[in-house]
């Protein structure tokens, strides 16, 4: 990965510490995506996080689930510093694993894990092919019977969601100097050229919609610091029970290995 990706997430880590913020300020989004993967997940199954950050969400799965191992990996010093420190002062230690490693060269044995995800990690990747071989690590993990989750953000959900905010003369949304969106049919291309099972679920455009589209229409959201409106909090509990329409740009790419 670049230089200047890496730093960020450093430079995430020493700021936010043991928070979720040191991933992503939205914590709603991120309750999403923890519990879309934990529908994935079994007791007993050994998991891998690949690109845990500081171990809040893997944390998060410890208790969900009664499950034989948890391992993290992440390419960032100071998130792995954090993660230990996370894993210290947590219940499930004994089951918790955090290590440094990158997601196109994991340093972990083949077929191993019975569940391996992602969260927003390949797109930190800077171009499709280096998110192919991320992919391919992930994949070669996991062992046969198992599943690959890809919970990602991807650009036609986000091509959707500037054209409904032009719709009513909003900016666009564009992403981070640190972030290359996923193609959904690049993904579903790959996917078939390997020969897998998937099925991609939306678990967020009414959440989508909600924080980034009737947010700006329906209340003075620059009062409020990032995403801390608490309207917010009103289409979060939406979105737990219904879903749909492909706006939503985080989306789960799930791989029956």
């Amino acid at each position: 990965m670049s230089d200047f990706i890496k730093d960020f997430w450093n430079s995430n880590a020493e700021k936010y510490k043991g928070s979720h913020q040191a991933s992503w300020g939205d914590e709603y989004a991120i309750q999403l995506e923890t519990a879309n993967i934990s529908s994935n997940i079994k007791d007993g199954d050994n998991v891998l996080d690949v690109g845990c950050a500081n171990g809040f969400a893997a944390i998060m799965q410890c208790a969900a689930h009664n499950l034989k191992s948890m391992t993290g990996v992440d390419f960032s010093e100071s998130m792995i510093k954090f993660a230990q420190e996370n894993k210290a002062d947590s219940e499930y230690r004994d089951i918790l694993t955090f290590k440094m490693g990158d997601v196109r060269d994991l340093p972990l044995p083949d077929e191993t894990y019975d569940v391996t995800y992602t969260t927003r990690v390949l797109i930190n990747l800077p171009n499709w092919e280096e998110q192919k071989k991320g992919m391919t690590e992930c994949l070669r993990v996991t062992k046969k019977g198992g599943t690959v989750i890809f919970s990602e953000a991807f650009w036609e959900p986000l091509a959707r969601l500037n054209a409904l905010r032009a719709l009513a003369g909003l900016d666009s949304l564009v992403e981070h100097d640190f972030n290359r969106y996923i193609k959904k049919e690049r993904m579903e291309a790959f996917m078939t050229e390997l020969g897998f099972q998937f099925a991609c679920v939306d678990f967020s455009s009414v959440y989508y919609i909600g924080s980034r589209f009737l947010r700006e229409l329906t209340t003075d959201y620059k009062s409020f610091e990032g995403y801390s409106n608490p309207i917010n909090a009103e289409f979060y509990e939406l979105e737990r029970k219904y879903s749909g329409g492909n706006f939503g740009i985080q989306q789960a790419y799930v791989i029956r290995k």
